[in-house]
């Protein structure tokens, strides 16, 4: 389970890419489908690793993995609700702190999926 939802992560870290490039390159907004997408990639990747937790021993390094996608994923809320829905320009802070939050969570959820933790 944790190997699959590094995958959902992986896939949704690309789209993450695509957004930040868009943001930092036109100065505008990525598309909202592609907001979406991420969104449910990273909601599906997180979903799979709370469940592997709470019913499979699991490395040491899920938990906090876990923790961190979540402070992600409530700075990707933000961004959704606060700013794209509002059509203001996100932030470049909260674009650069919820993608630091999202790697360092995928780095321990790669080091938990494959055996060092």
């Amino acid at each position: 389970m944790l190997q699959t939802a590094t995958v959902l992560f992986a896939i949704a870290a690309l789209g993450g890419l695509l957004m930040a490039g868009i943001r930092f390159t036109t100065r505008h907004n990525p598309p909202a489908w592609l907001a979406m997408l991420h969104g449910l990639l990273a909601a599906s990747g997180l979903t799979l690793l709370a469940y592997a937790i709470c019913t499979m021993p699991v490395s040491s390094l899920a938990l906090p993995a876990l923790v961190l996608f979540l402070l992600a994923a409530a700075g990707g809320a933000v961004m959704s609700l606060a700013y794209k829905w509002k059509q203001r320009l996100l932030p470049a802070w909260l674009v650069i702190a919820h993608a630091t939050l999202a790697v360092i969570a995928f780095v321990l959820l790669v080091l938990a999926a494959f055996g060092q933790g």
